[in-house]
């Protein structure tokens, strides 16, 4: 190419750039790219030389949103980016809108990673019909689109219009966080800070607390094996608090405050796994979950829905809200002391990043 390289990250807000994508910014970076970002944010972003703020927001009806398509499209005028990548619902609406013209006059390039479609097997209706049809039109105007579970994969390849539909393996998750060795004594240490005895069984699930990671279901669970004598079970559930507080409220109710922590966001969900023995999702739709590849990496036995996302990595999963069969798995881990070993190297960061850069590679040149 013989102007300036320069790529575009997209997405609605700075903190899925920085929980997800700074190796690939660092990637182009070491490639010689102006790297750019653009979201509504206005936090550093590292190996980010320009950083542009759209008013894009989450709900599709926002007004705000056909601002942030002018935004883009003025940004994306003056740049012309060589790659424009990007992710988040609204943020590859708005992105893909935008760069339609720029395709054809400056032979720009827009890759989509769907980090979870909103149609699914089991989703309310009203997803098929607001977003299905959204996606359909725009994948007319996608270079190449990154599904990260089998069933979006497969709805891609038999619906969708994209000059291209690739299979990766989710944004990929860097072992070496995991890979250390934690002594007794630091593990009771954190422990004791959590208020949690050496001798307790602890569950974690990293996640957000909203309806869709549906985490009611675990503290029913939670109550239910303290009725039947596991005392000394605690539940771990790091994560921002999208509920304003009703499932700290819900707990209260239950009598097991004593039992369960509301850590909010932390940024050593390293060390929570390793002090952990079993790690839980019950969520009710995923698009490949980084808090399930994380336990793997740290070889923790799993429990987990049966949704898209935690299927395509656990084989044996709990149908959807099946509170009796969720309890009998935990119970069964609790008393035979299960250790799991798992085909993990494929969600490793740096085998995922070989298909990045082969994707990136081959889209730049067509």
């Amino acid at each position: 190419m013989s102007r300036e390289k320069k790529v575009l990250f997209v997405a609605t807000v700075d903190s899925h750039i920085l929980q997800f994508h700074i190796p690939y910014l660092k990637l182009f970076k070491e490639h010689g790219y102006e790297v750019h970002v653009a979201t509504n944010g206005k936090e550093q972003i590292p190996y980010c030389d320009k950083k542009h703020v759209i008013c894009v927001e989450r709900n599709p009806i926002k007004f705000n949103n056909l601002k942030a398509i002018r935004q883009l499209k003025k940004i994306i005028n003056e740049e012309k980016f060589n790659i424009i990548h990007c992710h988040t619902p609204m943020g590859s609406v708005v992105t893909r809108i935008a760069a339609k013209k720029a395709r054809k006059k400056y032979g720009t390039k827009v890759i989509y990673t769907a980090h979870g479609l909103h149609f699914f097997k089991g989703a309310p209706i009203k997803n098929w019909l607001i977003f299905y049809p959204i996606e359909k039109i725009l994948s007319k105007y996608t270079d190449c689109l990154i599904t990260i579970n089998e069933e979006d994969y497969n709805l891609a390849k038999n619906k969708f219009w994209c000059k291209d539909i690739e299979f990766v393996q989710g944004v990929g998750v860097d072992k070496n966080r995991f890979n250390f060795v934690m002594s007794e004594e630091e593990k009771n240490k954190i422990r004791n800070e959590l208020n949690i005895n050496k001798d307790d069984f602890v569950i974690i699930y990293p996640a957000e607390l909203s309806k869709r990671k549906n985490q009611q279901m675990l503290l029913d669970i939670i109550k239910e094996l303290k009725d039947q004598g596991y005392k000394n079970v605690k539940l771990l559930l790091p994560g921002l608090d999208s509920m304003n507080g009703a499932y700290q409220k819900y707990a209260n109710n239950l009598g097991i405050q004593d039992e369960v922590r509301f850590l909010g966001y932390r940024n050593d969900i390293p060390k929570l796994m390793k002090i952990s023995n079993l790690a839980v999702s019950v969520a009710r739709q995923e698009g490949l979950p980084v808090n399930l590849i994380e336990a793997m990496m740290c070889d923790l036995p799993i429990v987990a829905t049966d949704c898209r996302g935690n299927r395509d990595l656990i084989g044996d999963c709990v149908k959807i809200n099946d509170k009796e069969d969720f309890k009998k798995k935990i119970i069964d881990i609790i008393e035979n002391k299960t250790i799991k070993n798992y085909d993990k190297d494929k969600f490793e960061l740096s085998n995922v990043m070989k298909k990045m850069i082969f994707i990136y590679k081959y889209i730049s040149k067509e």
